[in-house]
């Protein structure tokens, strides 16, 4: 799909459409482009679903195993408890703030592993600048706030001289 294609898609399919989801999208794309590649293209002349196997042939063959489309990177983790991916932020585990965690995402979750742990799954959101905070993770922070609030008390006894004692050494009547 190049440029031209996508502007195409944003002013012909997009105008007036709302998706529930990504399934909803692609179901509603699938339908559009039926109509839309029986249309003769006014540049070319020519009719796309035509076209289309006349471009078939001309590509080569997928590789017998397609390539992972996921991405993942190390950070240290943030007070804040979240990371980022994308333009979106997804909370974590606080209990493991100041530690190196590794963020893998794909099409569909992202998920944060401490070493061997799991400290934080999430389905990934296509949105744009949202904060998604499991809830777990928001009851583990309450439960550490709870905990710091709680300051133990020392008993200790501390040794009281007698005033006196200092009047007599500096001779003080």
């Amino acid at each position: 799909m190049n440029e031209r294609s996508n502007g195409y898609y944003e002013t012909s399919f997009l105008p007036g459409r709302s998706f529930l989801d990504r399934e909803d999208f692609n179901a509603q794309l699938a339908a559009w482009l039926k109509k839309a590649n029986r249309r003769r293209h006014a540049t070319t002349r020519a009719v796309p679903a035509e076209m289309f196997y006349e471009d078939r042939g001309a590509m080569i063959a997928l590789p017998p195993m397609m390539p992972d489309p996921s991405f993942s990177y190390s950070t240290r983790l943030a007070r804040d408890h979240y990371v980022r991916v994308d333009v979106n932020d997804y909370s974590v585990n606080p209990r493991f703030v100041g530690r190196i965690v590794r963020v893998r995402a794909d099409l569909d979750q992202v998920v944060v592993t401490c070493g061997e742990i799991e400290v934080a799954r999430h389905r990934r959101c296509l949105a744009s600048h949202q904060s998604l905070l499991d809830p777990s993770h928001a009851m583990t922070l309450r439960m550490m706030r709870t905990e710091a609030a709680v300051v133990p008390t020392i008993e200790t006894e501390v040794e009281e001289h007698d005033l006196s004692d200092y009047d007599k050494a500096l001779g003080v009547a």
